[in-house]
Order: structure tokens, then C-alpha cells, then sequence
């Protein structure tokens, strides 16, 4: 979420200023609406937008509900993102399905918005959700259009309809009509229609998009908008509004550097819904738009619930099951942790996973350097085992291990470093398998079980706990299961939950994965 990178250090750095403060005054509340203020127009939102937006801040700031709080500065969080989730829609909104199919979704926008790459991942994503989608071949103006878009449906594994050659060759109109009747007599459920662009707006497309909206009745009109072209994103949105109107808005390019002023606009001035994001180019690298997850991500309160949904998409729940049978009977191999590497690979970015993390905004750097290919590096010292040394690693003497090194193209020191982190993550694996907390090295506890809301001034010391086993090894074990139940809480804006981790934090995290 790069777009939006800049905004989210500015608004968290103005939030974290209020913490030291117990009482609120009107000063301060001007002062960081001030802040929000410049933050907003230095992203580029609409000025009206920016106005409404820190008019309601204010008010609500200065209202009862914060005089009365306990913690004044969090609940000048709250509001913050109850107001950006406002002005980003609200609540989520999903695609409109025909009652008789077959459903006709139109894409509008202006050319280099990404409306070709968006058809090829929305009909990707609609083929996991058990669709049959058709696209359609409408931009007949652009050179090698059709061509990009037969290219695209390839890759996703669609079928296309591109009766005609394009670069300026055939009626669009004729062709979205067509292309309509070839969806319901072959029965595909969804049809997908991919409009020309023009490099600014112009009587001509707005003339070839309203003929095509006519022709074809769509159920969805999609307004493709680049996040990157910040204040003509409102005037682009309000022509097309005017020209064609639309029923939901894209948004594109989010994983780029612009400032982001269009997401945080769109949806403001022409009061409809961002349906869908786009992150990145791969076909898989779009996901729905939630208002409410967004505004986290911007105040850097991070966004867990699509992390877990990344998870249980790429995980398998019975392979899960029978790799915690076997941590649970310490026979977890090397095999196993090689299969739990490989899934972890189906999520996606490393990168974009740690940064949906509570507090990882002001550890962009520290993202940035994530060597992510370490994970591939370690897979190849795993797969030049051999499956009786993956079953069990205690058989590997130094010459096992200089063979392996040598298969894999790493040093022996890699592969001993590989040995030691899988005792770390098995036996850690061993304690969640167990019901314990485990602790994670350079981390310490997982979050979860302490008190919310403790106080962080000295006092008392709670008296020490430990075993009394004569076992030194259950001795070892029960406390260290005594020491994972203590655990930090406090974000960063005092909101409870994880803290943030340091750089040593994910240098040791990156060291578990590949190498150190």
C-alpha cells in the first residue's frame, strides 16, 4: 500500500503526538486537525472533501464523547478512522449479481488506467468464486488491444470473444451486443466488457460508452481510476458520472509511490462505492475494497482480517490438521516444514503480509531490505536432502552436509544455520500444538493474554513463578511455558494489542525463514 505512504507517516506521526497529553484542549484539537488538514491536501484530496472531512473531526473532537474519555488522545483515534472510513464509503459493497444470467459487467475509464489488466483479475477471481466469465473485445481503438486482452484471458484462464481485429477496425457496439448473445447461448454466467480509453475525456468515448451501456444493459458499470493521478481524478470521475455514470468504482495502481488523493476522493464526491483495489500486476494482486480495513491500514493500525483470509485461501485445513498431529507427536520433519514454507509462498508478498502488522509503518525500511528470496534459498538446501535426512536431521554429520551444500549452491554454514532454525520453529510449533503461547526468537511472547490497559509505572513486582520439577528438561519447558504467559499490550496509539516489532525483531524473523 505504497500510495498511501506518506499520508499514513504523516497522520500517525500528528495521532502519536497527542499521547502524552491526559487532557485535551481546543488547542490542541486545532492544532492537529491543522496537521490532518495538510497532510490531506499534501496527498492531493479533493479540497471539498478535506474540508468536510476535518470539519467533522473537529466537532466531534471537541464534543463530549472525548471530554468524558478516559483516554482522550485514543478516542481522537477512533474518530480519525470513523471519519476515513466515512469518506471512503463506508461499508463494502460486492457486485451486483443478475437474477438471470447471464450478469454483464462494463469497464469505463481512461486509457493506461489498467481497465485490460482489471478484466483478466476480475475474471480470475470470479472463476475461484465458481463463474464462468466471457470477456469482450470493445476497444477496438488502441493498438494491439484485443491482442493484450487475448493475452490477458489466456493467463487467467478465460474465455474471450474478439470477433474483430481492433487498431481501429470494427463497430464496438456490434460487438458488446454480440458479444452478450455468444455469453448466454454458451452459457458463460458473467460477461466482462472491455471498453476503448482516450488520453483525456472526450465527447467521442463518452459517445461510444453511453451507445455500448445502452446496447448491452449492464448490471454493473466499473469506473476504472488510476490512484496515482491524484486532483484530476475528481474532475476525470465527474465526466465520466455525467457522461455514462457508473455503479462502482476500481481503483488501480495502489502499490504504487503517488500520494493517493484519488481513493480517499473518489468515492466522496460521486457517492459511489470503491468495489475493488488493485495492488500490484499479477492476475492475483487485486482484492475487494473494505472502507474499514483501509482506514487501519492508513493510520497504520495494521489489517488482520485480510491477513486471516490470505491464510485460510492458502492454506489447506487438512494438511493443517495432520501437521498439528504430528507436532503434537514431535514427529514434525524437515518434509513438513518444507510443505509449510511452500504455502506460506501461496500467500503472497512477505513483504505485504508483514506490512498489514499492526505498527510496521514506521518500519518501511526495514520491509523494504526483507530479502524475500531466502525462502527460495532455503527450499533448495531442503530439497538436497535426502528423504531419510529430511525425516530426520540428526543423522547429518559434516559430510552430509558438505554434499548438501554443495547441491543447493550454499556454504555448509547455511545449511547448519537451516538446522538450527528448524529446532527453533518446530519447537515453537511444538507449544501453539500444545495450547501453550509460543515465543518467538528476537520477539519474545505472542500478544494475547495480558492484561489491556495495565499500567506501565513502576511499581510492585508480581513474585516470580517457576517450576519445582527435579526434571531439568520439564523443568526447561514449564517455565518457559510460565514465561510465555506474560505478556506487553499497547499498540502504538495506546489502542491495546501487539506492539511493534523492532528491526532486530525482523532481522531474526528474516534469519527463521532463510538465511542469517
Amino acid at each position: 500500500m505504497a500510495t498511501f505512504g506518506t499520508l499514513s507517516d504523516r497522520l500517525t506521526e500528528t495521532l502519536r503526538n497527542l499521547r502524552t497529553k491526559g487532557k485535551l484542549t481546543a488547542a490542541d484539537v486545532d492544532g492537529t486537525v491543522r496537521e490532518i488538514r495538510r497532510a490531506l491536501l499534501d496527498a492531493d484530496v479533493a479540497l471539498p472533501v478535506v474540508k468536510e472531512f476535518t470539519a467533522k473531526v473537529r466537532e466531534r473532537a471537541l464534543g463530549d464523547e472525548v471530554n468524558r474519555a478516559l483516554n482522550p488522545a485514543q478516542q481522537v483515534v477512533q474518530i480519525v478512522n470513523d471519519e476515513l472510513v466515512g469518506i471512503l464509503g463506508g461499508q463494502q459493497r460486492r457486485l451486483q449479481m443478475a437474477k438471470t444470467a447471464p450478469t454483464v459487467i462494463m469497464l469505463a475509464g481512461l486509457q493506461g488506467s489498467g481497465k485490460t489488466t482489471f478484466a483478466g483479475k476480475l475474471a480470475k477471481m470470479l472463476e475461484k468464486d465458481g463463474h464462468t466469465p466471457l470477456l469482450v473485445a470493445c476497444d477496438l481503438q488502441r493498438p494491439n488491444a484485443v491482442n493484450q486482452l487475448q493475452v490477458v484471458a489466456e493467463r487467467a484462464g478465460a474465455a474471450v470473444y474478439a470477433p474483430e481485429p481492433g487498431n481501429g477496425v470494427g463497430d464496438p457496439v456490434r460487438v458488446a451486443r454480440d458479444g452478450v448473445e455468444v455469453a448466454r447461448r454458451q452459457q458463460h454466467d458473467v460477461v466482462i466488457i472491455d471498453t476503448a480509453g482516450r488520453l483525456g475525456v472526450d465527447a467521442e468515448l463518452m459517445k461510444q460508452a453511453s451507445d455500448i451501456r445502452r446496447a448491452t444493459d449492464p448490471d454493473e458499470v466499473l469506473f476504472v481510476i488510476d490512484a496515482m493521478i491524484g486532483q484530476d481524478a475528481v474532475n476525470t470521475a465527474k465526466a465520466f458520472q455525467d457522461g455514462v455514470d457508473f455503479t462502482g468504482v476500481v481503483l488501480s495502481k495502489l502499490d504504487g509511490d503517488a500520494r493517493g488523493g484519488a481513493a480517499l476522493s473518489v468515492a466522496s464526491v460521486t457517492g459511489r462505492p470503491i468495489i475493488f483495489a488493485s495492488t500490484g500486476e499479477g492476475l492475483e494482486d487485486v482484492e475487494a475494497f473494505h472502507p474499514d480495513r483501509m482506514a487501519s491500514r492508513i493510520l497504520d493500525l495494521g489489517d488482520i482480517l485480510t491477513l486471516i483470509e490470505q491464510a485460510q485461501q492458502a492454506f489447506d485445513e487438512a494438511e493443517a490438521m495432520k501437521v498439528a498431529e504430528k507436532l503434537a507427536t514431535e514427529q514434525f520433519t524437515l518434509e513438513d516444514f518444507l510443505e509449510q514454507m511452500q504455502q506460506l509462498k501461496k500467500m503472497g508478498s512477505m513483504k505485504k503480509m508483514l506490512g498489514m502488522l499492526p505498527g510496521m509503518g514506521s518500519m518501511k525500511q526495514q520491509l523494504e531490505d526483507f530479502d524475500e528470496r531466502e525462502i527460495d534459498r532455503t527450499e533448495a538446501i531442503i530439497r538436497s536432502m535426502t528423504p531419510g535426512e529430511r525425516r530426520n536431521p540428526k543423522v547429518l554429520n559434516g559430510s552430509r552436509r558438505l554434499r548438501i551444500a554443495r547441491g543447493s549452491g550454499m556454504t555448509v554454514t547455511d545449511v547448519n544455520q537451516l538446522v538450527q532454525r528448524f529446532d527453533q520453529a518446530a519447537k515453537m510449533m511444538k507449544t501453539v500444538a500444545r495450547g501453550g503461547v509460543p515465543s518467538i526468537p528476537g520477539m519474545g511472547p505472542v500478544p494475547g493474554s495480558g492484561r489491556p490497559g495495565a499500567s506501565s509505572k513502576r511499581g510492585k513486582q508480581p513474585k516470580a513463578k517457576g517450576s519445582r520439577s527435579g526434571n531439568p528438561a520439564k523443568r526447561a519447558a514449564e517455565n518457559a511455558g510460565i514465561a510465555a504467559t506474560t505478556t506487553p499490550t499497547g499498540s502504538g496509539f495506546g489502542l491495546g494489542g501487539a506492539g511493534q516489532p523492532s528491526a532486530e525483531d525482523l532481522a531474526e524473523l528474516q534469519r527463521m525463514l532463510g538465511k542469517g
